[in-house]
């Protein structure tokens, strides 16, 4: 990684927003063509909560290429600010576009289950909330119901006599 724009992510990281999110938007300015720049200046707007004007930096930088590791980060930045701004198809699109690439992100499920809710599909939500929590948790007790949850996960609004 070159100096500048560590320097911009340390500044980012301290909290100088402003000044990482003027120095990235110079460094995209300079190299338009680089997708890890232009991912990096979406990150800066989202830390400002300037999020309509991340959408075209996370959109670029996914159009021009990415590490799959950089890549996955960028699906979820567009997603969920694509939530934020109240987008929810958008968001879902992209979340789904997102899971089909990377079927194990975890952490996109997450926020693929907050437009589901946004979305008013909040079975599926639900479903994948639950889902998300029997894969990854490490407690005890909920390992040992992890079948019953799994079971009930899609099954919510059913009930038996």
């Amino acid at each position: 990684m070159d100096k500048r724009l560590q320097h911009i992510i340390t500044l980012r990281e301290n909290g100088q927003l402003e000044e990482a999110n003027q120095l990235m938007v110079a460094l995209v300015q300079e190299q338009p063509e680089n997708g890890y720049y232009q991912f990096q200046c979406a990150w800066t707007y989202d830390s400002l909560g300037k999020e309509k004007d991340a959408v075209p930096h996370y959109e670029k930088a996914i159009q021009l290429g990415l590490d799959p590791e950089i890549l996955v980060d960028a699906y979820l930045g567009l997603g969920s600010t694509y939530r934020t701004l109240g987008q929810y198809e958008q968001s879902k699109r992209i979340f789904e576009k997102a899971l089909s690439e990377f079927p194990e992100a975890e952490h996109l499920k997450v926020f693929y289950a907050m437009t589901l809710y946004n979305l008013s599909e909040h079975s599926k939500a639900m479903e994948t909330l639950l889902n998300i929590v029997i894969q990854t948790t490490n407690h005890k007790e909920i390992k040992d119901y992890s079948k019953a949850i799994k079971f009930y996960s899609d099954k919510l609004d059913q009930t038996w006599e």
